[in-house]
């Protein structure tokens, strides 16, 4: 059943728009006080930074999982059965002992968190026309936006009040309330029978092309851009913490930056995509150049002033909220007619936690050991690989799956 009525769909947009707003409160608010978690507990910062590797491998391995479930079983439980888990994860974080076993409780996070988006892009692409699809995708995307905004501007206020702790409880309240609003008004768009589409041969078909050379590509890319997203906004409050000499509090602030770069970037990117560059993976390779000439930016200048150093971070990120719109919320969409676009949206989603996976960890590493000069020329050479490879294969990708 497509919507036609403007007022359901933008009731549907604010509803999914906050949904996954609070999925992201619920889930960055480790990484965006990692640096006052250390500073507090005296834990080294690469065993912190293994909750967060492992919550991004559990999350990829569970957008697999949930975009296959999201094909057969009702979204809207899908949704609710991940918003219970993450509050109970979020109220245990505070009375783990050890980074071991917050390791633990936060690989249960990334599962719960990975039973979110899938189920979404499956409910968009069944209620919402082509052009309705583009533009709410772009609505929701600013959801984690402004999850982003909303912890890294709240959370140096809670911990000052109450400490580190006090953002993980204030985050599992705000899980409890979207949970309710979720059950409350997702009945209008949530069927309890969904519509079988596509048939079996077209869905074995699916299984066979998003595994071809240049969906592998496509899922390389992914994976790079996941790499830089996650990773520069994970590590960049760190990262202006120790060069520039600022508190870990000041520091989180500065985070607030980098999301309202992203909702430009969207905006941006979305604008390309439908009215210029109409080849999704062309498209991306453009937002990737961009990002490159920004990575190339913050390592030559990194050191010489805090306030250069933020705004080529956020830009940085910005873009790669950019390649992660086109690359994640429209290659989906091409797979309509094969009826499983949870299943593929869940795979390819995945693949961004693969990169965040390695690079969460890898920063840590690599900035205590041969320090951020070094690391900045990494997020350069992954920025000019994701470029070139989306440029390589935006030819291909059109002849093979935008053609059809």
């Amino acid at each position: 059943m497509i919507l036609t009525n403007k007022k359901d769909i933008t009731r549907l947009s604010i509803l999914f728009t906050l949904t996954y707003m609070v999925s992201y409160i619920t889930r960055i608010n480790y990484g965006a006080i990692i640096s006052e978690m250390e500073a507090s507990t005296d834990f080294p910062r690469n065993l912190l930074s293994m909750a967060l590797t492992g919550s991004f491998i559990t999350y990829g391995v569970g957008q697999v999982i949930s975009g296959i479930l999201g094909d057969k079983i009702s979204p809207k439980k899908l949704v609710s059965i991940g918003y219970i888990l993450t509050i109970v994860m979020n109220l245990l974080i505070p009375i783990c002992q050890n980074p071991y076993q917050m390791l633990g409780v936060w690989c249960v996070n990334g599962f719960a968190q990975s039973f979110m988006w899938p189920p979404l892009v499956k409910l968009m692409t069944a209620y919402l026309s082509d052009d309705d699809y583009k533009k709410v995708s772009v609505r929701i995307s600013w959801g984690s936006s402004f999850g982003t905004i909303f912890i890294y501007l709240f959370a140096p206020l809670l911990i000052i009040v109450g400490g580190w702790r006090s953002v993980f409880l204030f985050s599992a309240a705000a899980g409890l309330i979207m949970l309710l609003v979720w059950n409350r008004h997702a009945v209008d768009f949530v069927p309890e029978k969904q519509t079988k589409q596509g048939n079996d041969n077209q869905k074995n078909k699916n299984l066979a092309v998003i595994f071809s050379p240049v969906m592998i590509c496509v899922m390389i890319c992914i994976i790079l851009q996941g790499m830089l997203r996650d990773g520069v906004t994970t590590w960049m409050p760190t990262y202006i913490s120790d060069t520039y000499n600022l508190s870990s509090v000041i520091s989180i602030l500065t985070g607030v930056v980098l999301p309202l770069f992203s909702i430009f970037s969207f905006n941006m990117a979305s604008k390309l995509y439908r009215s210029v560059f109409k080849n999704t993976v062309f498209c991306a390779g453009v937002i990737f150049f961009a990002g490159a000439v920004c990575a190339l930016a913050l390592y030559l200048l990194t050191g010489f002033n805090a306030i250069f150093s933020v705004i080529f971070s956020a830009l940085l990120s910005g873009c790669m909220h950019g390649v992660n719109l086109i690359l994640i919320c429209m290659v989906p969409h091409h797979f309509k007619k094969y009826g499983n676009v949870s299943t593929v949206s869940g795979i390819i989603n995945s693949c961004t936690y693969i990169g965040s996976a390695i690079s969460t960890y890898s920063i840590a590493l690599l900035s205590e050991k041969l320090g951020w000069t070094f690391t900045l020329k990494t997020w350069l050479i992954v920025a000019i690989v994701g470029t070139a490879l989306c440029f390589l294969v935006s030819k291909p990708w059109k002849k093979q799956y935008q053609s059809e």
